[in-house]
Order: C-alpha cells, then sequence, then structure tokens
C-alpha cells in the first residue's frame, strides 16, 4: 500500500511540475505575442513549443541547457524525462475528443544523432527520426511539410519554406498538435444569428452569433475584471474558457493581467454551475508566429546564438558549433455550432476548480473582444484572443 501511495504522489507531483511549467509558460509567451498583434485576433499553443524546447534542453550544456530547462519550469533531465513521458502517455488516453501530439527529428544527410539523444527523445517523447537530403531544398521542404499536414488533419500547410533550408542545415526539429471535439451541447444552427461585435467602443462589425441557454460553469471575476465560463466538450475531459472582459474598453488590461497565471486558475476555482444564456462567435483563427522573436523576449535566448547554444548532444562527430536559426509555429482554431478543431505545429531549425449551489439564470454575450483557453484537463493546449 504504501508502495501505491508513493507511486500516486510522485505522479501528482509531476502534473503539479506541469501545469505549473505550462501556465506561466503560456501566460508568458501569450503576453509577448500580444504585444506583436495588437488590436487582432490570434491563436497560439505555448503547449507544443514546450516540446521541442524540452528536447533541446535535453540535447544542450551549460548555461543553454539551464535557461531551457527554467523557461519550461522543470528542474532537471531527469523529471523533464519523467514530466514528458506522463504528458504523451496521458494524451493518448483522452477519451470522446481527437486529440493527437506527433514529433518528428529530420537530420541531415551523412549525419546522425547522438545515441543518447536518439534513445532519450523516442522513449520520452515518442519522436520519430528520419534522414533528409537538406540541398535538395525543395524536395526535403516537401516532406517534412507533408507530414505535419498528415498528422493536423491538412489543417496546418507549408510549415517549412524550402528558402529556410541551406547546406549548413543539420537537423528539424518539427512539432505538431491536433485537437477537435464536439460540444457536450451543441449550437443550433437555426439559432445562429448575424449580430453587432464592437471591436472598440466606436467601431462595430457584423459577425455570425451562436445562441444556446444551458447549464455551465460560470464566475464573474473581479480581479480580472471579466465574465468567465467554461463550455465542455464530450467527455468533459477538454473544454474551452472565455474570458469576457465587463467592459469593451478593459481587453488591453485583461491581457495584460493574465501574464500572472494564478489569476485564471483562482476564477476557475471560484466557479459555480448556473443557468446561462450563452452567445458567442462564430470563428476561425490562424496564425503564424516567429518563435525566434518571441522567445527571445521571453528570454529564451542562447540557443540561437552560435557561442552559447552548446547543443553538444544532438549530433555525433560536429566539430562547428551547432545553434538554433530559426523557429516558426502555425496555429489553427475553429469553433463552431459543432464544437471546435485546433492544429498548431513548430519548426525549429538547427544550424552550424469549486462548485456552489447557487441557481439563476445569467447572461454571457460575448459581442466584444475576449480572451479564449482551450483546456485539455487542467493544462491550457491553445490560447488566443478574438477580435473580430
Amino acid at each position: 500500500m504504501s508502495l501505491a501511495v508513493m507511486a500516486t504522489s510522485d505522479k501528482k507531483e509531476l502534473e503539479d511540475l506541469l501545469h505549473n511549467g505550462n501556465s506561466r509558460f503560456t501566460a508568458n509567451m501569450f503576453s509577448e505575442v500580444s504585444k506583436t498583434n495588437p488590436k487582432k485576433s490570434f491563436v497560439l499553443s505555448a503547449y507544443s513549443v514546450m516540446t521541442p524546447l524540452a528536447q533541446l534542453g535535453l540535447a544542450s550544456v551549460g548555461e543553454s541547457h539551464d535557461e531551457l530547462l527554467n523557461a519550461i519550469g522543470l528542474p532537471n533531465d531527469n523529471v523533464t524525462r519523467e514530466v514528458f513521458s506522463m504528458v504523451n502517455t496521458k494524451l493518448r488516453a483522452v477519451k470522446d475528443v481527437t486529440l493527437k501530439v506527433a514529433s518528428k527529428i529530420y537530420v541531415a544527410k551523412g549525419f546522425e544523432l547522438n545515441s543518447e539523444f536518439v534513445a532519450v527523445t523516442r522513449d520520452t517523447f515518442d519522436s520519430e527520426v528520419q534522414n533528409l537530403d537538406f540541398n535538395q531544398k525543395q524536395n526535403a521542404a516537401n516532406e517534412v511539410n507533408t507530414w505535419v499536414e498528415d498528422h493536423t488533419n491538412k489543417r496546418i500547410k507549408d510549415l517549412v519554406d524550402p528558402d529556410s533550408l541551406s547546406d549548413d542545415t543539420r537537423a528539424l526539429l518539427v512539432n505538431a498538435i491536433y485537437f477537435k471535439g464536439l460540444w457536450d451541447a451543441q449550437f443550433d444552427k437555426a439559432l445562429t444569428r448575424e449580430k453587432d461585435f464592437h471591436v472598440t467602443k466606436n467601431d462595430k462589425i457584423k459577425v455570425s452569433m451562436m445562441n444556446r441557454r444551458g447549464d455551465y460553469k460560470y464566475t464573474e471575476s473581479a480581479a480580472l475584471k471579466s465574465q468567465v465560463i467554461e463550455i465542455p466538450y464530450k467527455g468533459h475531459e477538454a473544454s474551452l474558457v472565455i474570458v469576457l472582459p465587463l467592459k469593451i474598453e478593459d481587453i488591453d488590461e485583461v491581457q495584460e493581467m493574465l501574464k500572472e497565471p494564478t489569476l485564471l486558475d483562482k476564477a476557475l476555482s471560484e466557479m459555480y454551475e448556473v443557468e446561462v444564456d450563452l452567445s458567442i462567435p462564430r470563428f476561425k483563427i490562424e496564425t503564424t508566429t516567429d518563435l525566434k522573436d518571441i522567445l527571445t523576449k521571453m528570454n529564451v535566448k542562447k540557443m540561437f546564438s552560435p557561442a552559447e547554444a552548446r547543443l553538444d548532444n544532438l549530433l555525433k562527430n560536429v566539430k562547428d558549433s551547432l545553434y538554433i536559426a530559426s523557429a516558426i509555429q502555425k496555429a489553427f482554431i475553429e469553433v463552431n455550432e459543432e464544437g471546435a478543431e485546433a492544429a498548431a505545429a513548430n519548426v525549429f531549425t538547427a544550424i552550424n476548480r469549486s462548485l456552489s449551489g447557487r441557481k439563476q439564470r445569467t447572461r454571457f454575450t460575448a459581442d466584444h473582444p475576449f480572451v479564449y483557453f482551450l483546456y485539455e484537463g487542467n493544462n491550457i493546449i491553445f490560447n488566443g484572443v478574438y477580435y473580430s
């Protein structure tokens, strides 16, 4: 019995490390992406960026290694391996929604991965490894892009630009995540209406608003100056959380406040079930993010510097210094009457809650800019802002 208790405790500790690390990394990344997309809709998956960062952390040494693990909130290599091994097991077990995560490392022809890193990346991240001739730039890009399309239900296309490849390209770390879920209670398409959406106090446009009355977890957060609602998908393992500012003009302040992830956690813990007249826009967003720019602003810098990257454990028999020359994410989300679909893919190029009994009806009308979060369990896997 004591062994079982220890195992459960260890699992809980790993889950807490993942939740805390993912929440803070997501909040930091969201803040920086918000600044590069002012007054614009966007979607990102910070969750899926953590995998290549963890891989690079395990492939690096010295200060670069410490910087990478610190960014994702994990204390050492052993814990990193345990957390991501647990993540892959958890994601494969999610029921009633489609959630796929895939990882692949392409290595330049004539080179091979360090054998220890091969074992780690296969056992921990379930990564595939393949040699590729980067001198054949168009063919190499086509090969990678086809793999990404196949793992994102064709939602992410042209992730790798052939011109980003060169004779100096030694490896590509590619990661893809795909989600599709049906609402636990779907919206009736017959009730969808064209309504005003107030982009600002003085600027409005028409959007398709979906409408439904039903029981939802809800709260009004004084700390976030927002209404917060959770809309579950079938199986109740995944959900969409919307943070809607009480005032149209407060969206920038709310985004700034969400830099502190505990505020959102607190709001979720204060939710109670109530009947809601719910009205939210039908939307589709696609975003390309320059992760090199964003991560540098998040103080993840050394892996992009030839002098400081120290990716010593990535490849065998490489004399020149390896470093990350570019890092790109393409992300997609669609929310409609049936449910939601979301996908993201990253490429890193290496070159030399509590409920109360309250029962009342409330109104949640998302007719002005809001922040949204797609959760699996208690982990954010996608988030962004909707501006119309």
